[in-house]
């Protein structure tokens, strides 16, 4: 059977991989993506979107018990966990739909199946129906990543969870053990320590989210701490014997091994690159520790092959991955193409605090060897923070003491996240200190603090 051609095949229908396909096809390619799971990939099925939507329940949960704060009255405040993982999916399921419908609306041609690259050009598709032939000049992998899972650690379901159990729980944690602290680690922490469990974290770095500025980490500790979550860093868990709803784990800490009973444990410990069955290694493919390396471009050196998102390395971010696959798209059509740095990619944590940055830490900054500039401004003195009653918080800004160029924002506090991307602009329009002093900011609104931050590196900040 002769193969259908196309001008682009990507395969994995993630937020790069599907971005990929519509700007392909807004360029005028005929575009096939390729699917074995779901469209939309693990950000809006398992990722990105469930997660917000559980951790919006457990902020109202949370806001309903301040309620004598805010002149309301709330009792016997509750919660049906089914409920909010119903909500969750039912938010997943209609942004997951929604992409099929973009797929129609650009006429991208839609195969759900297993994909095999059988040769340079050539992807082989086995679906519910057979095998279909499928020819491109270029093919993008966006095929993403799974939880990696430690040996004798591995998720079971029952009492040790990973992202996807974490989702569609079967029972609510009464004693919940939640191995790393990275985003996904202390969003599911946040949640269930929000609606009652017993929470401890274990990280086997020095810090809790240890990719964040060390004083925002330090902050943010003290918030979860404050919380009652129990945070054990530079600690490791051993091992897990596992009883009749009992996990016994054996932490070790300063030398020394602890056992802890819990009834549930989460493993966050990372992710694996989706690398396997591509017949990758046949076509020559550089793979490092389960990600393919590429160029700046995307490029995997075969040509016509490109690789994209989680499964061609860090940052794993769902909007790297969707500015890669803009990047390709224009960059097979000819246009001028500009490259993803990864440090102009925020990054986003959306616990309770949320936590977002872009850009240096002081410790990079210092190391890669800038005299540095850096400002400071908490939430406690901003009018709009102590009206919503969310007063804990700051804004840290680091400049090129020489040149005034931003190089790094952190933030950790109510909101942060959307804040955060006033920094990324300005980042990308290479703006520096005076033109966020001369920016006029509105009042009242949590971005004035974004400016008074700008104003204390520079010792000029007016409301602290």
């Amino acid at each position: 059977m002769a193969a259908k051609s196309f001008d682009l095949v990507v395969i994995g229908a993630g937020p790069g991989g599907y971005v990929a396909a519509i700007r392909g096809a807004q360029l005028g390619m005929s575009v096939a993506i390729v699917e074995r799971e779901h469209l939309g990939g693990i950000c809006l099925n398992w990722g990105c979107i469930p997660t917000k939507a559980m951790l919006r329940s457990s902020e109202v949960f949370h806001l309903m018990h301040r309620a004598k704060e805010f002149g309301l009255k709330a009792d016997n405040v509750g919660y049906d966990l089914d409920a909010v993982v119903k909500r969750s999916r039912k938010v997943a399921g209609q942004l997951s739909g929604g992409i099929g419908h973009l797929m129609k609306k650009n006429k991208v041609t839609v195969f759900m199946g297993e994909a095999t690259i059988s040769a340079k050009g050539q992807v082989s598709v086995k679906t519910d129906k057979g095998t279909e032939a499928l020819s491109a000049k270029n093919i993008v992998l966006a095929t993403g990543a799974r939880a990696r899972e430690l040996p004798g650690l591995e998720a079971d379901g029952d009492l040790v969870w990973t992202y996807k159990h974490a989702l569609q729980p079967k029972r609510m944690p009464k004693k919940l053990l939640v191995i790393g602290s990275g985003a996904i680690g202390i969003e599911f922490a946040s949640f269930y320590n929000t609606l009652g469990a017993d929470t401890t974290v274990v990280e086997v770095m020095d810090r809790v989210l240890p990719v964040e500025d060390a004083e925002i980490s330090a902050f943010a500790k003290k918030s979860f701490e404050k919380q009652g979550m129990k945070i054990m860093q530079k600690a490791m868990v051993k091992q897990l014997d596992r009883a009749k709803g009992k996990v016994t784990a054996h932490i070790e800490v300063g030398g020394k091994v602890e056992k802890q009973d819990f009834d549930t444990v989460i493993s966050a410990v990372g992710i694996v690159g989706n690398v396997e069955g591509l017949g990758l290694e046949a076509l020559g493919v550089k793979i490092d520790r389960t990600h393919v390396v590429t160029d700046e471009f995307c490029r995997t050196g075969v040509e016509g092959l490109y690789a994209i998102g989680d499964i061609a390395g860090a940052p794993w971010l769902a909007h790297k991955a969707s500015h890669e696959g803009v990047m390709v798209a224009d960059l097979i059509a000819g246009k001028h193409a500009h490259p993803v740095k990864p440090e102009t990619i925020a990054g986003c944590t959306y616990c309770h605090p949320q936590v977002a940055s872009v850009g240096y830490t002081e410790a990079k900054a210092k190391e890669l060897g800038f005299d540095i500039k850096v400002g400071r401004f908490p939430f406690i003195g901003n009018g709009k923070a102590i009206a919503l009653g969310e007063p804990e918080g700051m804004i840290k800004t680091i400049f090129d003491a020489k040149t005034g160029e931003l190089l790094g924002a952190h933030m950790v506090g109510a909101e942060v996240t959307e804040l955060i991307q006033g920094y990324v602009v300005g980042r990308q329009l290479e703006t520096t200190e005076e033109d966020l002093m001369n920016t006029v900011f509105p009042h009242p609104t949590l971005s004035e603090m974004m400016h008074e931050s700008v104003l204390d590196a520079y010792d000029r900040v007016i409301h602290m």
